[in-house]
């Protein structure tokens, strides 16, 4: 039979993430692929002992619950963000989602018209791409470098292309990593200001900081709370089975898109909205992100000296200071999703850089995650993929 889809399902697209991980889960691979937190480094006492807090409170805890979400989770939502300098926003400007990924999607159905311009770093989030462009905007990326977008460039597109909004992860980008400068960073809020421009600033890996002297200050916090929207989530926190995030705005685009939840799914899960507030009121939170970062410091460093000791040439990556992934750039004459198929034939996966890209994708990219692997198999699967370059650039005569 043929069905007769809506015309917008031609922009839907696969992620090339969970394409990838498909293959690698046929068979036995080490896997640099996923943007995934270590199971072992979950807070299994500390979730039971929640639940059973919640559970204690009766059976009302198990009923239909507010579109917006626990409210006594949002206000310790605030309360946490208020650390971060950022204390613009009412628990009626807070909205809690299924993942961050919903509120980019709740935020795209209400304020993103076919045709609509929207400004990215680029490389950017591969599945915000994705959602932009289901919704028909056209997406295009700003020059940009390691302190961010840069100021000239992001004007001179404002100017040109009017758009609807610009989508930002400032602090531990995914795939590159970066962390922008506080002086890029007041220059975005300041032209946002200028020009009448929302912000939407992604923020899913922020506490995962491995610099302690070094602050990053959120465009939330330099904002007066107009034209910033802050969207995070407890995923890579606590756990992702949750699928409990946030979205912190003005208060008629929260209310907006309330309304647009509401429509969607009524309200995502209270139950376990309920639990995190519990979490975060009698487990140590803090101290467990405090563990994460040690661990995932450790693992990459022991990936970031992989590379170093293998001296590969025309190889260019930047020592991450925080977040989940590492993001390498190799001698333009390489494809890196040519190499695929083959370094998993070897037993080692990772993500090729060309769907991060909104513009011309640099196809000589590679997105490495550190987090879901232990030492020693980053250790194994690092020589695997090191093994693989440099018979690739012998094999294609690159450095002679």
């Amino acid at each position: 039979m043929k069905y007769g889809f809506a015309e917008r399902v031609r922009h839907l697209q696969s992620s090339a993430v969970r394409d990838i991980l498909k293959v690698v889960g046929q068979g036995n691979v080490i896997s640099f692929a996923g943007g995934l937190p270590d199971d072992e480094l979950f807070p299994m006492e500390g979730l039971e002992d929640a639940f059973q807090r919640v559970f204690a409170t009766g059976k009302s805890s198990l009923q239909y619950a507010e579109t917006a979400g626990y409210r006594p989770l949002r206000e310790v939502i605030l309360d946490r963000m208020a650390r971060k300098g950022i204390d613009s926003y009412s628990p009626d400007e807070v909205l809690l989602t299924t993942g961050s990924q919903q509120a980019i999607d709740l935020f795209s159905r209400i304020m993103i018209t076919p045709g609509d311009i929207i400004l990215t770093e680029d490389p950017t989030y591969l599945a915000a791409l994705q959602v932009f462009k289901s919704y028909e905007a056209t997406v295009i990326a700003v020059d940009s470098d390691n302190d961010g977008m840069l100021p000239e460039d992001l004007e001179a597109k404002i100017k040109e292309h009017k758009p609807k909004c610009v989508y930002v992860v400032p602090t531990f980008s995914n795939p590159a990593g970066r962390v922008w400068s506080l002086e890029r960073r007041k220059q975005l809020v300041n032209l946002a200001h200028k020009h009448h421009i929302v912000i939407f600033e992604d923020d899913p890996y922020g506490e995962i900081q491995f610099l302690k002297n070094e602050t990053y200050t959120p465009l939330a916090a330099l904002d007066d709370g107009t034209h910033v929207l802050y969207t995070s989530t407890f995923s890579k926190t606590a756990v992702p089975a949750l699928r409990t995030g946030w979205i912190a705005g003005p208060y008629q685009v929260i209310r907006m898109m309330s309304q647009a939840k509401q429509a969607n799914d009524l309200h995502s899960n209270s139950l376990a909205q309920q639990a995190l507030y519990q979490l975060c009121c009698h487990f140590d939170l803090d101290g467990h992100i405090q563990n994460l970062i040690n661990v995932y410091q450790k693992r990459m460093e022991v990936m970031v000296r992989c590379l170093e000791e293998a001296n590969l040439s025309n190889m260019h990556f930047v020592k991450p200071k925080g977040g989940m992934f590492l993001w390498i750039e190799l001698d333009e004459r390489i494809n890196t999703a040519e190499l695929l198929n083959e370094a998993v034939k070897r037993g080692v996966a990772f993500v090729p850089g060309e769907p991060f890209y909104a513009g011309i994708p640099k196809k000589n990219t590679m997105r490495l995650n550190f987090t879901h692997s232990t030492p020693e198999k980053i250790e194994k699967g690092m020589e695997l993929l090191v093994n693989l370059l440099a018979d690739t650039a012998e094999q294609q005569h690159l450095y002679t």
